[in-house]
Parts: C-alpha cells; structure tokens; sequence
C-alpha cells in the first residue's frame, strides 16, 4: 500500500512543521480530509491554536473546527507521523543572505523522528539545490537513514498570500516535485487530496525550487522598474500614475505600480537566488540593481517629505510627522521586513517628531523589531504619510487631513490612494 493510501485511509498522518502564515492553513485544510499533527517551536503559539486562536489573525475559529489535528510543541508527538511538510520561514540577515536556520533546524527535528518508508516535503522558498545540498544531508545525518532507500523527499512551493481570501491554498494550482517518480505520484496525489485546481509536476526538486523563486523575483524587477520611473518622473513633475492610466491603456502593457517593497516574500527571495549565483561566479546585475531600487523607496519617500516641509517654510528639526500605516501591506498584521520603518529611521536622521499608527499592526512587536511603537493620532502634524493601503484609511478625505495637519501642511500618499481629491493640500506620491 502506498503512503498516499495509508493518508486518505487515515492509517497514516501528515505533520507540518512549522504554524506561521504558511503552515497553519495548511494543516488545517488537510486536518478536515485526514489525521494531521500541526509541530510549532513556540509553546505560547500552539496552545493558542489549541483554543482555535490564530496567532497571525489571518484564520478564524471557524476555520479550526471540524478538523482532525493534534497541536503540539513536543518532539515526541511527531513520532506518530509518516508525511511530513515543512513550512518555515527562509529570512535574510542583517548583510541579505540566506538565513537557513530556521530550515535547518525543522531538518534537524525532522531527522530525529524520521522512519524507513517516511517522506518529507518542503514548502519553504529556498534557492534551487537547497533542498538536496542543505535540507537532505540533515536529515540523514539525524535519522541514521539513507535518502532514497530509506525516505523520500519532495518540494512544493507555498504560494500564500497573506491578506488574500481568495488565493487560498486550496483554490491555487500547487507545483510539486519529488526525488523520484514513485515519490512524485504519491506526493501530488497527497497534495490533491486538498487542492482543488489540481497540481503541476515539475520534472524535479530543483526546477520546483527555482519555479518558486522566479515568481517573486519577477515581481520584484517589475516593481523596480516602476519605483525608477517613478524617481525619474518626478524630476519631470509628472505624475506617475497619470502616465500608467495612459500607457495602460495597451492590450500588453504589464499592469505593475510603484510603492514600498517589504514583507518576507519579494523582499526577501531575490536574494536567496542572488546568493547562489554569487556561489556559481555570476553576479545578477538586473535582479541586484531591482532589489537595490526597491530597498531604498522608504528612504526616497521621506527625503521628499522633507523637502515638501523644508519648501513650506518649515524648520524641519522641529517639525512633526504621523506615518499611517506599520505592516508590509495593506489589511494585515504582519510586520515582517516593513520598509515603513526605513520612512521612519530617515526621518528622525533629520530630528523630526515621527508618530506612528495602524489599525492592524502590534505595538509591541514593532518596538521589539525596529524600536519604535504605536501611537495615539493627535493634530498639529508637519507632514502626514500615509505609507500603507489599509482599508480603513480608504474613505478618508480632505476634510480629515486638514483637521489633524498644521498650516501649510505635506500630504505623501505612498500608494497614489488620494489622486484627484486633494485639491487644497501640498500633496505628493510616487
């Protein structure tokens, strides 16, 4: 009997290492077809989820029940699993590089309860050849066990996007890949049992890696090539979303816009591939110089907020700044790689009064990541920044600006949410 028929029989169980914004819909999707034992590090997290609490407030208590899981932290309970997916985080450190420690020690975990006739399945973003160079040696190093022979192992993209109810796990097309054709087959067919649009099988665990990669890279140079023209447009006193409207107006015009470029996706992925380049003797020009326009926005947009003050007769170390907006993107809680806290690092560079708000974002966690926390919204600001979509912020108008901005006040509208409405405000986008 395979390990596909042991699952949906529920003779066997799947466990996802790894609960964050990945692995925990993950879990949950497949714990309402089969048995699933959802593995998290952190105690405090997982018995949230025990009470059907998501700790990233992306999932509901609806989204929990009904499901046949077992939430644990402990290493003895995954002894009872014989699929296991892995869905860690792959961050960078402080100089851009690949940061695998959270992926070498979910292997490490792994190895130490992996079985013969066991399969693991990767779902973290990792630069092609990682799997097998990095991940692989691991787990047999800590299983006594022989890759092929004895387990076998396969990779399949996450492709979630946080704040997104419609591209759901479920309702995307899954890429999978395994070490072998018996380990592809059984993988898709595992992976189907949740996936309704049905799976793509790539020839092999290193075209699934670099297939997931480019995805976010293309995005990322895309963006860069808008955030530049938006540099260049600006010098021209052009608008840019003027020239977008227009030039979007071909049949294959690709329908990209400027703005600030963070999260733990593509912000973070292009360097994964740039690092194993670097490895092979190739320096990426295109897709450094992207991440290199696309790192800098935060700082772009608060040296034009200075100007616009400097410009309304201000002295800008005594001047007064509220950023709306703390999270990577609009409508989410995540924190992770905000490029909000660039905007606010610049602006006190220049000894400006910053005060930050968000309907979403945690005080606390911002000050433990970048040493700044939320605040109250007063009046009397210098300069107002609204640096992130949230839906809340959507319906604001004139009226509202001017009542919490000092006289002769600056309006930065990251996005371009507030074209065409502000007719008595000093405003600016990208």
């Amino acid at each position: 009997m395979s390990i596909y028929e042991k699952i949906i029989k529920k003779q066997s169980t799947v466990a996802v290492i790894g609960l964050g914004y990945v692995g925990l819909p993950i879990a949950l999707a497949f714990a309402k077809k089969i048995k699933v034992i959802g593995f998290d590090i952190n105690e405090e997290r997982v018995n949230m989820m025990k009470k059907g609490q998501d700790p990233s407030h992306e999932l509901t208590k609806k989204d929990f029940a009904g499901s046949d899981i077992q939430f644990t932290h402990k290493l003895e309970d995954l002894k009872k699993a014989s699929f296991f997916i892995v869905a860690v985080p792959t961050p960078i450190d402080e100089h851009n590089l690949p940061d695998l420690k959270p992926l070498i020690g979910a292997s490490t975990t792994v190895g130490k309860v992996l079985k013969k006739g066991d399969y693991v399945v990767y779902e973290s973003t990792v630069y092609p050849g990682c799997t097998e160079e990095d991940c692989i040696p691991v787990l047999e190093q800590h299983s006594g066990l022989k890759f092929k022979k004895d387990f076998k192992v396969g990779y399949s993209p996450e492709r979630i996007n946080p704040g997104d109810k419609e591209h759901t796990i479920t309702k995307i097309l899954k890429i999978v890949s395994g070490c072998d054709a018996e380990s592809l087959e059984n993988i898709a067919k595992t992976y189907e049992i949740i996936v309704e649009p049905g799976t793509h099988r790539a020839s092999s665990i290193k075209v699934a890696e670099a297939a997931k990669i480019i995805e976010n890279t293309q995005r990322d140079i895309n963006i860069a090539l808008m955030n530049e023209l938006s540099i260049i447009f600006n010098k021209m006193n052009i608008n840019t979303y003027d020239v977008l409207a227009a030039a979007g107006t071909k049949w294959n015009f690709l329908k990209f816009s400027p703005g600030l470029v963070g999260g733990h996706c593509i912000g973070v992925d292009p360097y994964y591939l740039t690092h194993k380049a670097e490895s092979l003797g190739y320096h990426a020009r295109v897709i450094n110089s992207g991440r290199y326009v696309n790192d800098s926005m935060g700082f772009y947009v608060a040296k034009n907020c200075v100007k616009k003050i400097i410009a309304a007769g201000k002295n800008i170390s005594k001047s007064k700044v509220l950023i709306m907006g703390a999270t990577f993107k609009e409508d989410v809680t995540d924190i992770r790689n905000s490029k909000v806290a660039d905007i606010v690092k610049e602006l006190k560079s220049f000894g400006v009064k910053v005060e930050v708000v968000d309907p979403h974002a945690d005080s606390e966690e911002l000050k433990h990541e970048y040493g700044f926390g939320l605040n109250k919204m007063a009046k009397n600001y210098d300069g107002v920044i609204v640096a992130v979509n949230h839906k809340e912020y959507k319906s604001l108008d004139e009226k509202f600006f001017k009542g919490i901005m000092s006289k002769h006040g600056v309006l930065v509208d990251v996005k371009g949410m507030y074209k065409g409405k502000m007719k008595g405000l000093t405003y600016w986008s990208l």
